[in-house]
């Protein structure tokens, strides 16, 4: 394991520091700002149409709301997997699966009955929506996101009951969405992580964990830290492939198992408050191919 050393208070520590240690500080201070705006709204985006698939009936206390859930090559694809090993991911973490999907606006809309209603037209990748089409799994699962990232991102609240129409692919018609661009390809986001054993430590929350590949010789990592105000009572250890993290603030416990063999005497961690996320760089042994 390595020293503890390498946890520093905050991110914006101004310590002297050797030219090694400075290279890592500087790449902890671009991948927190990465970070940031990747959760901003740029204007750089792309046009897309999205193709219609089906369409399901649904209810908020307000009334009826249809959803369409189209497909569009547009759209990136989520990770290729099969769908034991989709459950397997599932039981462990159901954040370590992500289906990227574009959530369109609202638009109102009449429905069989000449009723007025309200229609989201939600878009996946055109390839795993032809994979769906055969799979009643993963098809109760994008419906199933599309459901939540719609209460979450307008604050509905929607019946768990739900129906798909027959014989109709969509309501009303699909409108055009703007995706944004994809603006970091040199960086791959690894996902979430095993861990070793089932539970975290008992009574201790377990944090989320991302990883981030920087070609080709840094590994980077982030991990939420919601309930603590900076770095102290933090404790941090790492082998070649294996990360814990604990201390004595008795609130998170995380022992992770990282895929890539890293260099644990040059890694370097900083505390980031306004995130309230620990940030740390990994420089690796050897360079994947």
């Amino acid at each position: 394991m390595a020293d503890k050393t390498l946890l520093v208070p905050e991110l914006s520590d101004t310590e002297t520091m050797g030219p090694e240690a400075a290279r890592f500080e500087e790449l902890l201070l671009q991948a927190s700002k990465e970070l940031q705006q990747a959760q901003t709204p740029r204007p750089e985006s792309t046009p897309i149409q999205p193709q219609p698939g089906f369409c399901i009936k649904n209810n908020t206390s307000q009334g009826k709301i249809f959803i369409n859930i189209c497909h569009s090559p547009c759209i990136p694809p989520p990770a290729d997997m099969t769908e034991d090993e989709l459950l397997h991911v599932l039981e462990e973490d159901q954040a370590g699966f992500r289906i990227p999907m574009s959530l369109g606006e609202p638009h109102a809309e009449l429905d069989a009955k000449g009723q007025g209603c309200t229609a989201y037209d939600v878009a996946v990748n055109s390839n795993f929506y032809r994979r769906m089409q055969n799979s009643d799994f993963l098809r109760e699962l994008v419906i199933t996101v599309a459901r939540e990232g719609l209460e979450d991102k307008y604050g509905l609240q929607l019946n768990p009951e739900w129906r798909i129409l027959k014989n109709r692919p969509f309501l009303g018609s699909i409108s055009q969405q703007n995706i944004r661009n994809q603006q970091r390809p040199r960086i791959q986001e690894l996902g979430n992580l095993p861990t070793l054993g089932s539970q975290a430590a008992e009574g201790l929350e377990k944090p989320h964990l991302n990883l981030w590949l920087e070609a080709p010789d840094l590994l980077l990592a982030e991990i939420d830290l919601p309930r603590l105000d900076g770095a102290m009572g933090l404790s941090l250890e790492l082998g070649e492939n294996r990360l814990v993290l604990g201390g004595s603030q008795k609130l998170y416990h995380l022992d992770a198992c990282i895929p890539l063999r890293v260099n644990v005497d040059q890694s370097k961690a900083a505390f980031h408050r306004k995130r309230k996320q620990l940030m740390v760089a990994m420089p690796l042994l050897s360079v994947p191919s």
